[in-house]
């Protein structure tokens, strides 16, 4: 998503928070272990007590999906990185590739000891990444406006930048179908709105190219089909472990004031999808503190931004534009009720499972790397 949409963070801290809804939420261990309102030192000098205190169980059904033992650990940061996206693990690799997309480049964070270093520059002011069954990288260029594979042999295979005779407006994000090797994309267009994060379209209109869509690439015979469009801004998007759904975030409240901010979900039928819906809200009941200093509760509701599924079919959908208590990755069952929540203090732009047994989840915040183990795995390779 891009990164300009305002939002008014909470008054309370991701601790305050914490301790405040401990007392209807949280589970008492975790309510016990919540300290007090002080900023959490990242530096990893101060370490965390476990259970990790960000890692909050909403619902019975993610008691079992947090470790005892397993910290929120910041593996990068830096002031120089803008707005850090796309996160994809490759497995030959064994590295977690990302974009920086203002700087145009792309990242890799080693496995073996943690080196990171710039991949790819230029990168096409890529957002989304993934790979497919042939461990070939695809990424999603704003700059160019298209989708794009990169070969062994080091060369650039452009998989789509047009649609019924225009160009896209800039693809989002990509997940591949492993039976048919299908692409399916996002174009919501924020890198067609602004130079930041792209190149502005050359009317100066925030208006894009065609209507925003999700739309699906036949690799091999070269053809690209619009799947859905009932969707004001899609996004991030991830199949169902048996690919049978498709879920797209909508994050068109950043320019429509009458979109929803949730999550959607269609059928997938064949080559494409019916029966759109919504799946999950993002709006969540929070506690915070008014003018007088009382506690009360409000509703807040910011954007999903990258998704992902875990093997038993739940959604972890990265969160943010609202600030402490809110920010970071919201868990969902299959059946869209939020059931847990990792707290991060930065927005949480995107996620993705990797590692060697596929059960950590790694986040890319507005200038950091995040890693969290958890008691599943992704549904995917990618």
């Amino acid at each position: 998503m891009n990164s300009h949409t305002p939002f008014i963070a909470s008054p309370l801290s991701r601790r305050g928070f914490l301790a405040a809804a401990s007392l209807t939420t949280l589970t008492s261990l975790t309510a016990a272990a919540a300290p007090k309102a002080v900023p959490r030192d990242w530096t990893g000098k101060l370490p965390v007590r476990y259970p990790e205190p960000d890692v909050v169980v909403l619902d019975d059904r993610f008691k079992k999906y947090k470790l005892g033992n397993s910290p929120i650990l910041r593996l990068y940061h830096s002031d120089k990185m803008l707005w850090a996206e796309g996160p994809a693990w490759n497995g030959v690799g064994r590295y977690l590739l990302w974009s920086d997309i203002p700087h145009n480049i792309q990242m890799r964070w080693l496995e073996e000891d943690g080196h990171v270093s710039v991949l790819r520059n230029p990168a096409g002011h890529s957002n989304g990444n993934t790979f497919d069954s042939e461990g070939r990288q695809i990424s999603c260029e704003h700059g160019n406006r298209r989708v794009v594979r990169y070969e062994p042999n080091g060369g650039l295979t452009v998989l789509a930048d047009r649609f019924g005779g225009k160009s896209l407006n800039a693809p989002n994000d990509a997940v591949v179908h492993p039976q048919d090797g299908s692409v399916w994309f996002t174009d919501p267009g924020y890198g067609a709105l602004m130079n930041y994060e792209g190149n502005k379209a050359a009317n100066d209109s925030l208006a894009p190219h065609q209507k925003e869509a999700i739309y699906r690439i036949d690799v091999k015979a070269g053809k690209v089909t619009k799947v859905a469009d009932d969707i004001f801004k899609p996004n991030g998007l991830c199949f169902s472990p048996d690919y049978k759904k498709l879920y797209v975030a909508d994050t068109g409240a950043s320019h429509y004031p009458d979109a929803p901010r949730n999550i959607k979900v269609w059928d997938v039928d064949g080559a494409g999808l019916k029966n759109g819906r919504e799946f999950a809200s993002m709006s969540l009941e929070m506690e915070e503190a008014d003018a007088t200093g009382k506690v009360v509760k409000a509703k807040k509701a910011g954007f999903a931004d990258g998704i992902r599924a875990d093997k038993d079919g739940n959604i972890w959908a990265s969160a943010g534009w609202v600030g402490d208590g809110y920010d970071g990755v919201h868990i969902f069952a299959p059946e869209g009720q939020r059931i847990g929540q990792v707290l991060l203090p930065e927005i949480c732009s995107n996620v993705c499972f990797g590692g060697t047994r596929r059960n950590r989840l790694f986040m890319t915040g507005s200038s950091s790397l995040y890693a969290l183990y958890v008691e599943t795995q992704g549904a995917h390779i990618t």
